[in-house]
């Protein structure tokens, strides 16, 4: 069997957060844990199946553990790991790059970004700055 090497290391970093959402989703987990259904409501162009097929990627790589409560009906959560929470600046340099992006683009910010969670809190942070 051939042993896999990378060319440069940001193709293992890629491998294991890229793709379209992989990131959504971790950095929805920034904030705590989550249900699949919390997740599904926060990124609505996500089909179920993808959902829980990059959910179980991410737990196959260790950046996220998955809590299953043992009640009726069964409860499902998903958090980041410690290892996960390793990436903490990545996701942020990610964020904070995309604002850049969008402002450069299309000159603002606010009529782009959904009105969501993560986005409500830059607004909060950038108010609590300013005064």
């Amino acid at each position: 069997m051939m042993v896999k090497k990378y060319n440069i290391s940001v193709e293992a970093t890629l491998e294991v957060i890229g793709g379209k959402w992989k990131c959504v989703i971790l950095c929805h987990l920034t904030h705590g844990k989550m249900r699949t259904s919390d997740l599904k409501r926060h990124m609505p162009n996500i089909t179920q199946k993808m959902l829980t097929q990059q959910l179980r990627e991410l737990e196959q790589d260790g950046i996220v553990n998955r809590i299953v409560y043992n009640q009726v009906p069964p409860k499902v959560e998903y958090e980041l790991s410690e290892y996960g929470q390793s990436l903490g600046s990545i996701l942020d340099s990610l964020c904070a790059w995309g604002e850049k992006h969008i402002i450069k683009e299309y000159g603002d910010r606010s009529s782009m970004l959904e009105d969501n969670v993560l986005n409500n809190k830059k607004l909060e942070v950038e108010a609590s700055s300013v005064e």
